[in-house]
């Protein structure tokens, strides 16, 4: 099953300015940084000792945020047999497991329609 969050995307207007702020200021680690689209890299930062948590939690004026494709990805060892197993308990994927040079990846929904990652690690 799903053993924990992947990556949060977080939207930056200057990836250099951004990484010298969570590198320099939040002591976070690269892990990836790599040419992505000609515009911009894959920037992938890591936490030391982190223990990500999902808070289901909307704050007061972004309830317009509800329902849409999040910035979170999930993961598991086996995508196709964890959507698998979710599928069977009623949950409904938007995109079947792909496979992909760098993994397998699904997109599966909740009760509010948010859609959501499973993504290999």
């Amino acid at each position: 099953m799903i053993k924990g969050i992947k990556f949060a995307s977080v939207p930056v207007r200057d990836q250099d300015r951004a990484l010298e702020f969570y590198t320099s200021k939040l002591g976070f680690k690269i892990v990836t940084d790599s040419p992505f689209d000609g515009k911009q890299r894959w920037i992938e930062l890591g936490m030391p000792r982190a223990e990500t948590r999902l808070v289901l939690f909307t704050a007061e004026g972004q309830e317009k945020l509800i329902g849409g494709v999040m910035n979170l990805a999930f993961m598991a060892e086996d995508v196709e047999a964890t959507a698998k197993e979710m599928k069977a308990r009623g949950v409904e994927f938007v995109q079947e497991p792909q496979k992909a040079d760098w993994g397998t990846a699904a997109i599966f929904k909740d009760v509010d329609g948010n859609q959501f990652v499973l993504s290999t690690p």
